[in-house]
């Protein structure tokens, strides 16, 4: 029975899920030790965990409960982004249990379906379950088939509900993302199905919609009229890490442009939805992602890149070449900017900037709105020399914020002109601190809320953008850009021969 005193509209009184468990498969890989198991803890220390919950690790190791939980608290001690309290450590690890197994192992999954259905009854979970899938893509199928046939994921054999979360990259191309949508749709039902990514989880992502609909300001002017371009960001100081194998074989455009940049284009471009309901968010993201349109001709309007040794930040940096297990001769991009287009009343004619790159001077994630420049200016040339265009710069990371910079007069005897800036930061308007996107994300899968999550038809559009950049690629070689460069020369002239060039991250 439901509190009687509480209403749906009530703000202060937090999410808490029913009572259920979260497996998670791969739990001693990088993503669940970084990110996974310290939002666990956070959410416990947060108070948003409800009572008898219960984290299953599954992993090829030959462990038990005692190993996991070890494992378990470091990863939570050392991510963590609360206080850390012992106390709820203890609860939580009391809770915490590991059952051993590689995916092609049938004994092993028996055993995890009996493990939750004594955890129905002990636990009180009524066979709520969340599987996360923090595995490689290509063993998707194969942990989907296994959660098929021992009925781990139907609902009205569980006596619960059953959701999956699958990690990105979903599918490398069209054809296998409609594959793995059709299987995971097929086992599980599609609203329990949870298709992560992070970026969404992040509040300044977030805050496009509440900046855009929340205010009278800024909807007036979010068009083709005032709008002369869109440039969407996202840059990394780091190389590949230990991701070789992933990052060869996929590159730039399918890591990172074909989900985190084509979803904050689609917030950026849509039209308000009727309700922040995931349905309405989702038919208004799709609606963009349709209307892309890529450039007439795609060696004119896109780059590749592929970063050389170099320096950044102080620190010597090999090239992309140099990196261990990288083939001599690979062709991968680490580097991609392309000019697109949104084929509406909205934001005809208006272009959409987007580039992602490893190796470049920070990290920083940003969308900025250039806006038209005054038609007409009644000033002497010479005084407003130092004025660029109105900029509205939404942070993504990492010094969340939004920026607006416009043209005002300098003090003195003279009407000289130029450009300023009003800087709003997360961290300074607001005492208390912005979850960790996975924590946000976490949590939405146990109360069953899909508004931050892509549904299948988003993922099959964003591939039928990235799928004809990559066959235009084909059998060609990225430009070289050093380490600690933003990138190609080759990039700066694409912008260049348009008149416009790269804000300055």
């Amino acid at each position: 029975m439901g509190n009687p005193l509480r209403t749906a509209q009530d703000r202060r009184l937090p999410r808490i899920p029913e009572p259920c468990a979260l497996v998670i498969f791969g739990v001693t890989g990088d993503l669940s030790r970084k990110k996974l198991i310290p939002a666990v803890y956070d959410l416990a220390n947060r108070g948003l965990l409800p009572p008898g919950f219960v984290v299953l690790g599954f992993a090829r190791r030959d462990w038990g409960d005692g190993d996991f939980e070890s494992l378990a608290y470091a990863a939570a001690k050392k991510g963590a982004r609360t206080p850390w309290r012992e106390d709820v450590w203890q609860r939580l690890a009391s809770q915490f249990q590991f059952v051993p197994g590689s995916f092609d192992d049938d004994e092993a999954f028996d055993h995890l379906a009996e493990t939750l259905d004594d955890l129905r009854e002990r636990n009180g979970i009524a066979g709520n379950v969340a599987f996360y899938f923090s595995i490689p893509p290509a063993a998707f199928p194969l942990v989907l088939n296994q959660l098929n046939r021992t009925g781990m994921a139907d609902n009205a054999k569980s006596g619960g509900w059953r959701r999956v979360v699958v990690e990105k990259p979903f599918g490398n191309d069209l054809a296998t993302a409609k594959s793995l949508n059709q299987l995971v749709d097929e086992v599980f039902t599609p609203e329990d199905v949870f298709r992560i990514d992070h970026y969404l989880g992040k509040e300044t992502v977030q805050n496009i919609l509440a900046l855009r609909f929340a205010n009278s300001l800024f909807e007036p002017v979010w068009n083709s009229k005032y709008v002369d371009s869109v440039q969407i960001t996202m840059a990394e100081d780091v190389g590949i890490g230990t991701r070789a194998a992933f990052y060869d074989a996929s590159g730039a455009a399918r890591d990172v442009l074909q989900n985190h940049l084509l979803q904050l284009l689609a917030l950026v471009g849509m039209e308000e939805p009727t309700s922040f309901d995931s349905i309405d968010i989702g038919a208004e993201k799709l609606k963009v992602l349709k209307a892309i349109s890529l450039p007439a001709d795609i060696h004119e309007g896109s780059v590749r890149g592929q970063y050389l040794p170099g320096w950044v930040a102080g620190e010597r940096a090999v090239g992309y070449l140099e990196e261990k297990d990288i083939p001599a001769d690979s062709k991968t991009e680490t580097y991609v900017a392309v000019r697109l287009g949104i084929q509406n009343r909205r934001w005809a004619g208006v272009p959409f900037y987007v580039r992602v790159g490893k190796r470049m001077p920070r990290r920083v994630t940003e969308i900025a709105i250039l806006f038209k420049q005054a038609p007409h200016l009644p000033f002497d040339p010479a005084d407003v020399e130092m004025l660029g265009n109105n900029q509205l710069v939404i942070r993504v990371q990492p010094d969340e914020g939004v920026v607006l910079k416009f043209g005002s007069k300098v003090p003195g005897t003279t009407m000289e002109v130029r450009d300023i800036a009003m800087d709003f930061q997360y961290g300074e308007a607001f005492t208390e601190s912005s979850p960790e996107a996975y924590e946000r994300l976490v949590l939405d899968v146990l109360v069953g809320d899909r508004s931050l999550f892509p549904d299948a038809a988003e993922i099959e559009q964003s591939w039928k953008v990235i799928d004809p950049l990559e066959a235009a690629w084909a059998g060609t070689k990225p430009e070289p850009y050093r380490s600690g460069e933003w990138g190609p020369r080759a990039a700066d002239e694409m912008l260049a021969r348009e008149g416009r060039a790269w804000r300055r991250a």
